[in-house]
């Protein structure tokens, strides 16, 4: 059961405290995993436990949330396409602030922090303001994704390597090495990327990637409404339509052993022949 009550107000509370501590607080950079608590590590749990304050993003389950101490405040800085509640720039400093005031800060993430996460940016912002720093490894939703399809992202014969990249970039449409994320043998997993489904799909193919290559499309992955969609290359977009939040785009041979989840009529899996 989340707690909705407790963050607006302590992020009120917190951001109009003034002065320093005589001893300065920590930072916790903390991966949450894709969604599911049973992926969170234990020391993800333990750091969790011990947090004055948790920064967290809108990702972040309510199962996960639920396990900070009763009295500890919670801050939703969640980021989603096109609308921010804060920017990047103010979390760094609201995590700086807060640990000047010398509270155990938890920087609860989505996932890894650094994998997408933004977390070397805030590591870096602490450590420009002399704030200790530490960093928890989460399970990226790409390791949770494949795992869930029964999809290897490597595979003897199939996938020599993996590679995650965005797909979208600050401005303008993401700038990757084609030619390189074309070759085969090789699975691509692409984050954020439904909204340039059809873009990624024709540079792939340009590029030389068969267009019958396997490929999956999971949205919310390890969560209990997780959809599998297995597809093609050249029918990404089409499968792609219509879907919508926290999704990865997973291009490759291996693709070939993914499973389909059972989803809505709206939404037809495409499963290979």
């Amino acid at each position: 059961m989340s707690r909705p009550s407790r963050s607006a107000p302590a992020a009120k509370r917190l951001i109009a405290l003034d002065g320093r501590a005589s001893r300065p607080g920590q930072v916790w950079l903390v991966g949450a995993g894709p969604g599911d608590p049973e992926l969170l590590t234990l020391k993800a749990a333990r750091v969790i436990g011990t947090a004055d304050v948790i920064v967290h993003d809108g990702l972040v389950s309510s199962e996960i949330l639920d396990m900070a101490p009763s009295g500890a405040r919670l801050i939703d800085v969640a980021k989603r396409k096109s609308r921010h509640t804060l920017p990047q720039d103010d979390i760094n400093a609201l995590l700086v602030a807060l640990a000047q005031q010398g509270l155990t800060v938890v920087r609860l993430k989505g996932g890894d922090p650094f994998i997408f996460g933004r977390g070397g940016e805030e590591l870096a912002a602490c450590r420009a303001a002399g704030i200790d720093c530490q960093v928890v490894p989460g399970v990226t939703a790409a390791l949770a994704a494949g795992a869930g399809a029964g999809a290897p992202l490597t595979h003897r014969g199939a996938a020599q390597s993996v590679t995650f990249v965005t797909g979208h970039a600050a401005h303008g449409d993401p700038d990757l090495d084609w030619a390189a994320l074309a070759r085969p043998n090789q699975t691509v997993v692409i984050y954020m990327g439904l909204s340039t489904a059809g873009l990624i799909a024709d540079r792939l193919t340009t590029a030389g990637r068969d267009a019958a290559t396997p490929a999956l499309i999971v949205v919310n992955a390890s969560r209990a409404d997780e959809q599998r969609l297995p597809t093609r290359l050249g029918q990404l977009a089409e499968t792609a339509a219509g879907l919508s939040g926290p999704a990865l785009l997973m291009v490759g041979e291996a693709m070939a052993l993914a499973q389909a989840s059972q989803i809505s009529d709206a939404v037809p899996a495409r499963v290979f022949a």
